[in-house]
């Protein structure tokens, strides 16, 4: 790319910005952010971006960066921007590896900070397969209201105790003011946090580097050390195909069991296992959580946030736990070069500490989530089983064709005890962009019925979700899964021991609705949304687009 006086006039160009001959001379590495205005868990990331930058220089490198786009779960959620959120992913992980591609970079360091950023730039580095690594931006510190901790999941509860009287427009005001105080991802284990974890756990964050909250001065350590670290890497050329394997994979998947993270790390582990061409299926998550007990007491089910598991020890203090447990891969490499097992010998815990249980001494003898299969998802959906102790229900339908439909009927309290609460049309291609339902579950939850209702949708939950919920219901309708055969009344039982979702229906009449149904008309047909939803595929491989 610039050696030789056949490319004198790329040098030209650098040069005219900047970089003199020597600076061209260093490896030079790409710092991939995805820095925005837009949200606070990536308006910090250009003066982390900075750091990342010093520690690339010392280290005798030259860093350039780029940035990409980024869309907020949180302030879109239960908005026809929230389609725009899973699709982002895509779009992240294309133009990184793009950029990475076009300039040729040596090594890469990619910044991530809200829900899809974070698996979006891990996708790249699987593609590129260039020396690098992922830094997470970091945890906002938790809100303050009437002396309580808060995060903005108080805020979505509020939402129904407001619609349902119980919180006054006062009382609703002044929560939304403190509940996001600064700049940081959401401060629960929710779908950020969950998937920093994970991809610490994985290795190809550096160990220690993920729970170091977003404004805490200790961050832009984290990030001139990343900075040198990306020059290690270059050095000894280890790149993300050594560390995304199926034993570094099924880590992760332990980490998000132990912790009670989000059901959408199942969609974006397998998109990256699928990216760095890892054999990885839906079930493998069923039979690592139901081996893997949970450990962590973190929100949304329990009590602590990512600011408190930093001050317990942190994600190796969650690994050195599993290994204690023998339910890890202790020889996985991770991007220092060290192993798991290594990295986790160096768990510093804290005295008194009790976010992180002993293995011996576990809040749930197995993780957050389960696969169901059965009559209504014959491909799988996943089940969050954490902040709740129900495993089975059964109950008459409650059947809406979009989340705004189910919305309405919520705050409008029609919903009964009893009922399960059935969202279609959401999923990857027919929403298109696959939405979060955190507005309606959290509403539920607000007007007291999060105990005696069920969900199902064949679109996805937030990682703030709690409650018996069942997500990424495969096929989907659009697809002609049996979910399109569901109507009002119908009995749907969830039996999570044997692992079943039904329609209390038999195999013909499922077959005759499905047959009738007609999904609305397509939303989208052109742009961004419409292709996505011509080449996404099925949520129980990860709504990967081909």
């Amino acid at each position: 790319m610039l050696e030789g006086p056949e490319r004198a006039a790329a040098r030209a160009y650098y040069h005219g910005i900047g970089f003199d001959r020597e600076a061209l001379s260093r490896p030079i590495v790409a710092i991939a952010n995805t820095w925005t205005e837009t949200m606070p868990c990536n308006f910090h990331l250009r003066r982390l971006a900075e750091k990342v930058k010093d520690g690339v220089r010392a280290a005798g490198g030259t860093p350039m960066e780029y940035n990409t786009i980024a869309v907020s779960d949180g302030i879109t959620m239960g908005t026809e921007g929230m389609k725009a959120s899973l699709v982002s992913r895509e779009v992240i992980a294309d133009s990184i590896e793009l950029v990475a591609r076009g300039y040729a970079f040596d090594g890469i360091v990619a910044l991530s900070g809200c829900d899809k950023t974070i698996p979006g730039c891990v996708m790249a580095l699987a593609r590129l397969d260039l020396p690098g690594l992922m830094l997470y931006g970091g945890s906002i510190a938790p809100g303050k209201f009437r002396g309580k901790d808060v995060t903005i999941q108080d805020v979505f509860e509020a939402v129904g105790a407001h619609a349902a009287g119980d919180m006054s427009d006062a009382d609703l005001a002044e929560l939304e003011k403190v509940a996001s105080p600064g700049a940081g991802a959401c401060a629960g284990m929710f779908t950020a946090n969950t998937m920093a974890v994970a991809f610490e756990a994985l290795g190809i964050s550096p160990s220690g580097s993920s729970m170091v909250l977003a404004e805490d001065g200790l961050k832009g350590q984290v990030a001139r050390d990343c900075g040198r670290l990306v020059m290690d890497l270059i050095e000894r050329d280890l790149r993300p195909s050594a560390i995304i394997t199926k034993d570094s994979l099924e880590n992760a998947i332990a980490s998000v069991a132990a912790t009670g993270g989000s059901t959408n790390a199942v969609l974006h582990l397998l998109a990256v296992a699928n990216e760095a061409g890892v054999a990885l299926d839906i079930d493998d998550f069923d039979r690592i959580n139901w081996a893997t007990p949970l450990l962590a007491d973190l929100k949304p089910g329990g009590r602590f946030v990512a600011a408190d598991l930093f001050r317990a020890g942190g994600v190796p203090l969650v690994m050195q736990r599993l290994i204690e447990g023998g339910l890890i891969h202790e020889g996985a490499i991770t991007v220092t070069g060290r192993t798991v097992a290594e990295e986790a010998s160096m768990a510093e815990e804290a005295a008194g500490q009790e976010v992180v249980r002993a293995v011996s001494e576990p809040i749930k003898d197995h993780g957050g989530l389960a696969i169901l299969r059965g009559t209504l998802a014959p491909e799988g959906c996943v089940v969050k089983l954490s902040g709740h102790e129900r495993l089975e229900h059964r109950g008459p339908a409650r059947v809406f064709e979009s989340e705004e439909e189910a919305m309405a009927a919520v705050t409008s309290q029609s919903i009964e005890p009893g009922d399960v609460v059935v969202i279609r049309n959401e999923g990857p291609a027919g929403g298109p962009g696959m939405r979060e339902m955190l507005a309606v579950t959290a509403a539920l939850i607000g007007e007291g019925l999060g105990d005696s209702v069920a969900l199902l949708t064949d679109g996805r939950f937030s990682g703030a979700t709690h409650g018996f919920m069942a997500a990424h219901v495969a096929p989907e309708a659009v697809h002609g899964g049996p979910i399109a055969a569901v109507r009002d009344g119908d009995m749907i039982a969830f039996d999570v021991p044997n692992r079943e979702l039904n329609v209390e229906l038999e195999p013909d009449e499922i077959a005759r609705r499905v047959a009738e149904y007609e999904s609305p008309e397509p939303p989208y047909k052109t742009g961004v949304l419409g292709k996505y939803a011509r080449h996404v595929g099925s949520a129980s491989e990860g709504a990967l687009t081909s």
